[in-house]
């Protein structure tokens, strides 16, 4: 059967719409501080390899826990060129990537997480507003939307497990106005959305602040631990440091237990141009809820302050080989496809037009959510894994990265979740044909009313499906 999505677009209007868009994050089009690089060697209590959301808020935290430290910051490119300035800004609460997702995975754990990410939110909004921060946020809470039959019983079914508020197809249409929207799921206090990349510098900014020395174009090239000390060669200087944290996510990881633990997988973003009132009337999206649809491949999208609509999702590509390559993020393909389902949902914008495409890489494992561990007798911690719904998980993560460091038990530190790692992905060919047949599968999935073949209950079963 065919799903909303397989609709008839006039190519006229994709063509059109996508024409004068430039390749590259709309978020990075902003003035962003330059940092040294590091050219001589140097010691330091605490280094973070990084210069992401994780890294961040790791160097952050350590320096608020103990002021007195020595902490150093090093980015082998820019700060949040990655995926912290090429997501969507949603911030969500939950630190399992879904409550179904934890909830399969963690069933007796999954209240505790649950009270840790609405807890993780929280501080993070206050801290944000503490310091000063100006990222845009707004808790603006978080629409899923059904577009096909099923998924109408889906939500249903989330909100009577009390996870949010029922939508009718009448209620959700006095929301947001798309004729593919069946009913919705309404999660008011579960999401927040931000402007990424302004999160990324002002936490740099707070950062150097709190005395963290930071360093861009400063590549970790390789990582030994001797005696009492960690020693990372960045390729032209040498970091010496009682303990590291890793936060590299998606790019290869220092340590050779992690490379098969996490694979590249590429994510499509389109940004219009900013809409007009008129244009905005036509819709009715008068809140700034973020919205995702229901789908196995599903679509996220939301406001910007200057009323553009950031529209993402859908595709996600991995390439033979665990690569991660800018030549990827420049695909024609996908992003007529986003183009097309973004009119099949607003088929009353079909005069606005893209003024941005781009591309980022996410790291994924097989249990979709974050993992973590330590190395080198306790002086390096790690974190991997996000998939996607870092914004929020990462400075959860980063506490976590910090209490491992301390060698102290703490309520994080034991939660089966943290202490637990998934299963590594087989190495190729056997890595891509097992993801190219999974992606397969949700496609079918989505074509077959949500029903699951043999591959998806099997890994279901096993623990390594994808429910969220």
């Amino acid at each position: 059967m065919q799903t909303v999505f397989d609709g008839h677009v006039d190519p006229t209007i994709v063509e059109r719409s996508l024409a004068a868009s430039s390749l590259g994050s709309m978020w990075l089009d902003i003035a962003r501080p330059e940092y040294p690089r590091l050219s001589s060697s140097t010691t330091c209590d605490l280094l973070v390899v990084g210069g992401g959301y994780t890294g961040l808020w790791t160097a952050l935290h350590a320096a608020q826990r103990n002021p007195d430290q020595r902490i150093v910051l090093i980015e082998a490119d820019r700060i949040g060129w990655a995926a912290s300035g090429r997501n969507g800004g949603f911030v969500e609460a939950s630190i399992t990537h879904g409550h179904a997702n934890g909830k399969t995975r963690w069933p007796n754990e999954i209240d505790r997480l649950t009270e840790m990410g609405i807890e993780n939110l929280d501080g993070m909004q206050d801290e944000i507003a503490r310091l000063g921060l100006d990222v845009e946020w707004q808790r603006s809470g978080m629409l899923a939307v059904a577009t096909e039959p099923h998924q109408v019983e889906w939500l249903q079914e989330a909100a009577d497990e009390g996870e949010g508020r029922f939508l009718s197809s009448e209620d959700v249409q006095n929301e947001v106005h798309s004729p593919t929207y069946r009913a919705a799921l309404f999660e008011a206090d579960t999401c927040a959305i931000v402007h990424p990349a302004k999160l990324a510098l002002e936490l740099s900014r707070a950062c150097a602040e709190a005395g963290v020395r930071i360093y861009e174009h400063t590549n970790a090239a390789s990582l030994d631990s001797g005696g009492v000390a960690v020693r990372v060669d960045t390729g032209g200087a040498i970091v010496t440091a009682r303990q590291v944290v890793l936060a590299t996510n998606v790019f290869t990881s220092l340590l050779k237990r992690n490379r098969f633990h996490t694979v590249p997988v590429y994510d499509y973003v389109l940004a219009t141009e900013p809409l007009t009132d008129a244009q905005m009337d036509r819709i009715g999206w008068t809140n700034r809820q973020g919205i995702g649809d229901s789908a196995n491949q599903f679509h996220y999208y939301r406001r910007t302050e200057d009323n553009r609509i950031v529209w993402g999702g859908y595709d996600a590509i991995y390439h033979f080989g665990r690569k991660v390559d800018a030549a990827y993020e420049n695909r024609p393909d996908t992003y007529r496809r986003l183009a097309e389902h973004f009119f099949i949902t607003f088929p009353q914008l079909d005069d606005v037009t893209f003024s941005h495409r781009w591309a980022g890489a996410i790291d994924t494992n097989t249990r979709f959510c974050a993992h973590w561990g330590l190395a080198r007798d306790g002086r390096v911690a790690y974190v991997n894994g996000f998939t996607g719904l870092g914004v929020g998980a990462a400075r959860f993560a980063a506490d976590v990265c910090l209490d491992l460091l301390s060698g102290k038990d703490t309520p994080r530190t034991e939660l089966e979740m943290v202490r637990k790692k998934p299963l590594p992905f087989p190495p190729e060919p056997l890595a891509s044909i097992g993801i190219q047949a999974t992606r397969w599968s949700l496609d079918r999935a989505d074509h077959a009313e949500g029903r699951r073949n043999a591959l998806l209950r099997t890994l279901d079963a096993l623990g390594l499906g994808f429910d969220s």
